[in-house]
């Protein structure tokens, strides 16, 4: 794995937590910011997904 799939994958599971936490607490703002983070979390994840691809298909 490399630091953008590390990244993005943390910064997902972070924004689902902050997501389910405002919609237990009913916070609208928190739910919409979790939702926010969680989807630039699979972004990056997907980017770093994309480097590692190109880089394994580089090395055969």
């Amino acid at each position: 794995m490399n630091k953008d799939q590390v990244k993005g994958r943390v910064e997902e599971a972070k924004g689902k937590a902050k997501e389910v936490a405002g919609k237990l607490l009913d916070d609208n703002d928190l739910e919409i910011e979790g939702n926010v983070q969680k989807n630039t979390g699979k972004v990056q994840a997907g980017f770093g997904d994309i480097k590692k691809n190109i880089k394994d298909k580089l090395d055969n």
